[in-house]
C-alpha cells in the first residue's frame, strides 16, 4: 500500500499538480486549505480550453467540470418554490424519472405576505435540503424583481413591490439554501418586471429608481445573504441586455458589491461572444435552444461562450486574465458546493418539510374583508357549505413555465374543506372552466360552460354559505412565464357568475388563488374576501386551517391592489411606460412604485400594502425615539407598545415608514424602513422595539453618483398598513 501511494504521488508530480507535504494531497483536493487556496491550484493546472469549458453548458441543466483533475460539473434545477423533475439531457421533455416528485412550498409571494424573516429561512433550509437530496448544485431561485404592474405573468415568484421587505425576506432564504452546500441563485438581475417582449424590450429609467427601487434586493443578497450564484435578466438596460451588461455585473455587481460568485444567463439569455466574454458574464446556458419556439442543431461547442470564445483567446482579442476570472468564479462555485468538505446529504418529502409548505402558507394567507365577523367559521357552524370555483380542485403546482413542479401529493382547497368539516356537509360546483383540474381532465372544449355556470347558481340557492374558490391560474397568459395577463379582471367570466350567486345568496365569501392583484366590481356586494396564492403542497390544509379558526391569519400583502388597472403607476403614464413600443419602455413612474405612488399622488388603492386583517385586534400605543437627534452614522431605536385587545391570540406584522417633508429632491409621502412580526396572546401587551440605520433615510445622489443623507427634519409612523398610520414622531437628523 504505501508503494502504492508513492507512486501515485509522483505520478500527481510528474503531471504537474501542486501537492501539500503534509496532506501528500493535490492543494485543490485538500479540503483542509482554504477555498481560495484551491480555487488557484486548480486553475494553474487548467489548460485554456479547460477554462473556457467551465463557461458553458453541456446539457439541457448542467455545466462542464474539469475531468482530467477530478473537478465536477456542476448540476442545476429550476425553483424557487419546489425542485423541478428531472429533464432529458438535450431537450426540454422530461426524463422520466421515478424518484423525483417533490414537496411543493408557496410561491414566493406567500412566503413575502408573512412578513416573517423566520419562516424564509426555514423556506430555504427546506427547499435547500430538497436539492442536495437530489444532487443539485445550484437552485435557479429566489426572485426578487420588483412588483412594477398586476400584468407581469411572472409576478407569482418574486417578493413584492417594496425593495425593503424582498431585501430583508431574500436573505434568510439563501442562508437557509446554502447551508445544504447548494448555492442560491437570485434572478433576475435585473429589471426584469413584465413577461411582454422580456427578450429584448430595452427599459429605460433614472438611476435613483434603478439604484433605490430595483437594486435593493440583490444588493443585499449579494452583501448579506452573500448568495453564490446569480442569474441574469432577459431584457436590455440602456441598450445591452442584462446578462452581459457592463454596468450591471461588472461596475455594480463585481466592482461595487464585491460580488465573488458566478454570473449565470438566463437560458438563451446570451446574444453576443465579445459583450459574454467582457461584460462579466461566466456561465452561458440555454442558448439556441431557447425552450420555448426552436430546438436548433448547434451544439454546446457553439455556445458565444465556447468555440468562438476560445477564438477570440487564441487570436489575442480578449486577454487570458478574462477567463481567469471566469473560471475562477466557477471553481469557487464548485469548492463551494460539490467539493465542500462534510457537505450534508439532504432530505426529500418528509413531514417536517410538510409542516414547513403549510407554516408558511397558512402565515401567508391574507384576510382582506370580513364583514361581520363572517370567519373564523369552525366546524359545525353551517351544515350546507357549497364551495364553486375551479380553483377548488385545479393543480396550481404545475405550469406557469420554469417553476413548474412535479410534486408527491398536492392537497386541493376542496379536499382541505372536506377534511375539516365533513364530505356530508360540503357540496361542489365547478361553475367555469379553463382546463384540466385535478378531479375532471377532460379539455374545456369538452364542458358545457354554461352547464357548469347555472348549475353552481342552482346549487348555491339552498347552502347556508357559499365558498367561491377562484381567481387565476398558471395558464399562458395569467400568471406564466413567457406572456404577461390579458386583462385585469377574473378570467372565464368569474365576475359574471359572482354576481349571478350573490342574486340567490348573499353569504358569499370569495378565496382567490393567485399570484397578482385583480379587480373586484363585486367586492362591496361579498361579506368576505381572502387572498390565498399559489400554496403548494399542503395549500388545501392551509386554507381550511385559516377559514375554520384553527389558525388566525396574519398575511399582509406584499403589493398594493388598485381600484382599476389605470390607478396603478406603471400604467399611468400609457404604453411606452408599460408595455413599451416593442422595443423601449421608460419607468416614467420614476421611484413611485407600489404604495409610494398610491399614498404620493393621494390615489385610493382597493387593498394596500402591508394590509392585512386579523380574528383578533391590536392596539397600537405610541412611536417613540430613544433620542430627538441623530448624527448620520448612528442608528435610531424605535419603540413602542403592541396590545392583543381581543379574545384569540394572534400575530400582528407591525410596520414603520420613514418621510422627508422638505428635501432638495422629490420624495415619496413615506418609504417603509423597518417591520417586525409580533405573536401575541389574548390581552397580551409587548413593547416593539425596532432599528433603522440614518445611512438608510439616504436617496441616490443622481449629481455625485452615491448615497446622500440630507440634514433636517424626518417622520417616522408606526402602522399596520401603508394606509393605516397609528402615529408618528419626528427627528432631526444633523
Amino acid at each position: 500500500m504505501k508503494r502504492f501511494k508513492t507512486a501515485l504521488l509522483c505520478l500527481l508530480v510528474g503531471a504537474g499538480l501542486q501537492v501539500n507535504a503534509q496532506s501528500k494531497k493535490p492543494v485543490y483536493l485538500d479540503d483542509r486549505m482554504s477555498i481560495e487556496q484551491r480555487v488557484e491550484s486548480a486553475l494553474s493546472l487548467m489548460t485554456l480550453e479547460e477554462k473556457v469549458a467551465l463557461c458553458h453548458a453541456q446539457s439541457k441543466f448542467s455545466s462542464h467540470g474539469v475531468p482530467r483533475l477530478g473537478i465536477p460539473e456542476i448540476w442545476m434545477s429550476d425553483g424557487p418554490h419546489g425542485v423541478r423533475e428531472e429533464i432529458q439531457w438535450d431537450s426540454w421533455g422530461n426524463a422520466g424519472f421515478t424518484n423525483d416528485s417533490c414537496t411543493a412550498y408557496p410561491a414566493l409571494t406567500c412566503l413575502a405576505a408573512t412578513f416573517n424573516p423566520s419562516l424564509s429561512l426555514a423556506y430555504g433550509v427546506a427547499i435547500g435540503e430538497e436539492a442536495r437530496y437530489r444532487r443539485k448544485d445550484i437552485l435557479l431561485g429566489p426572485g426578487v424583481n420588483i412588483y412594477r404592474t398586476p400584468m407581469n405573468g411572472r409576478n407569482f415568484e418574486y417578493m413584492g413591490e417594496d425593495p425593503y421587505l424582498a431585501s430583508i425576506m431574500v436573505v434568510p432564504y439563501i442562508k437557509g439554501v446554502q447551508q445544504s452546500g447548494v448555492a442560491a441563485c437570485v434572478k433576475h438581475y435585473a429589471l426584469n418586471n413584465q413577461e411582454e417582449w422580456r427578450g429584448h424590450i430595452n427599459v429605460n429609467l433614472s438611476d435613483r429608481a434603478l439604484y433605490e427601487i430595483y437594486l435593493p434586493a440583490f444588493k443585499a443578497a449579494v452583501e448579506e445573504g452573500q448568495v453564490w450564484s446569480i442569474m441574469g435578466s432577459y431584457n436590455q438596460l440602456r441598450g445591452q441586455h442584462c446578462c452581459h451588461n457592463d454596468l450591471l455585473l461588472n461596475k455594480i455587481l463585481k466592482t461595487d458589491w464585491k460580488f465573488d460568485g458566478a454570473v449565470v444567463t438566463d437560458w438563451g439569455g446570451a446574444h453576443d461572444t465579445k459583450q459574454a466574454a467582457l461584460n462579466g458574464l461566466d456561465i452561458e446556458m440555454g442558448s439556441y435552444t431557447n425552450g420555448l419556439s426552436s430546438k436548433a442543431t448547434f451544439g454546446y461547442e457553439d455556445y458565444f461562450l465556447a468555440r468562438p470564445f476560445l477564438d477570440m483567446l487564441k487570436k489575442g482579442e480578449a486577454p487570458v486574465s478574462v477567463v481567469d476570472d471566469k473560471a475562477r468564479r466557477v471553481l469557487r462555485l464548485i469548492f463551494r458546493t460539490a467539493m465542500t468538505p462534510n457537505r450534508p446529504y439532504g432530505r426529500f418529502v418528509c413531514a417536517d418539510h410538510s409542516e414547513t409548505a403549510r407554516k408558511v402558507a397558512e402565515e401567508g394567507i391574507v384576510l382582506l374583508k370580513n364583514d361581520k365577523q363572517f370567519f373564523p367559521a369552525p366546524v359545525g357552524k353551517y351544515q350546507r357549505i357549497v364551495v364553486v370555483g375551479e380553483n377548488a380542485t385545479r393543480s396550481v403546482t404545475e405550469g406557469g413555465g420554469s417553476s413548474t413542479l412535479k410534486v408527491k401529493y398536492e392537497v386541493s382547497p376542496l379536499q382541505g374543506l372536506i377534511a375539516k368539516y365533513g364530505k356530508d356537509h360540503v357540496v361542489y360546483a365547478q361553475g367555469y372552466a379553463s382546463g384540466p383540474s385535478l378531479y375532471d381532465r377532460e379539455e374545456p372544449s369538452k364542458l358545457n360552460t354554461d352547464s357548469l355556470f347555472k348549475a353552481a347558481v342552482e346549487t348555491a340557492k339552498n347552502a347556508d354559505v357559499v365558498y367561491f374558490v377562484g381567481g387565476l391560474n398558471k395558464n399562458h397568459f395569467q400568471d406564466a412565464e413567457g406572456g404577461d395577463r390579458k386583462t385585469y379582471n377574473l378570467p372565464f367570466e368569474q365576475d359574471k357568475l359572482i354576481e349571478a350567486i350573490l342574486k340567490v345568496n348573499k353569504n358569499v365569501a370569495v378565496i382567490l388563488i393567485s399570484g397578482n392583484a385583480v379587480a373586484m366590481p363585486w367586492e362591496k356586494a361579498v361579506p368576505a374576501i381572502v387572498q390565498s396564492w399559489y400554496l403548494g403542497s399542503e395549500g388545501g390544509n392551509a386554507i381550511a386551517n385559516v377559514l375554520s379558526g384553527a389558525v388566525n391569519p396574519s398575511g399582509k400583502l406584499p403589493f398594493s391592489f388598485p381600484k382599476k388597472l389605470e390607478d396603478n403607476a406603471a400604467h399611468s403614464f400609457g404604453r411606452l411606460s408599460y408595455p413599451g413600443d416593442s422595443i423601449n419602455q421608460y419607468y416614467k413612474e420614476d421611484i413611485l412604485v407600489g404604495y409610494r405612488w398610491f399614498d404620493t399622488k393621494k390615489i385610493a388603492p382597493q387593498f394596500a400594502f402591508g394590509y392585512g386583517l386579523s380574528y383578533t385586534s391590536f392596539e397600537y400605543g405610541k412611536i417613540a425615539t430613544d433620542k430627538p437627534a441623530y448624527k448620520a452614522d448612528e442608528t435610531i431605536k424605535i419603540s413602542f407598545t403592541l396590545k392583543n385587545t381581543g379574545k384569540v391570540d394572534g400575530a400582528e406584522a407591525v410596520q414603520v415608514y420613514a418621510s422627508q417633508p422638505k428635501a432638495s429632491v422629490m420624495r415619496p409621502a413615506k418609504e417603509l424602513k423597518a417591520f417586525q412580526k409580533v405573536f401575541l396572546k389574548a390581552g397580551e401587551t409587548q413593547t416593539v422595539s425596532l432599528e433603522v440605520k440614518v445611512k438608510d433615510m439616504a436617496f441616490y445622489n443622481e449629481k455625485t453618483m452615491s448615497w446622500t443623507v440630507e440634514p433636517g427634519e424626518f417622520v417616522l409612523r408606526n402602522a399596520a398598513s401603508a394606509a393605516d398610520v397609528k402615529s408618528s414622531v419626528s427627528i432631526q437628523i444633523k
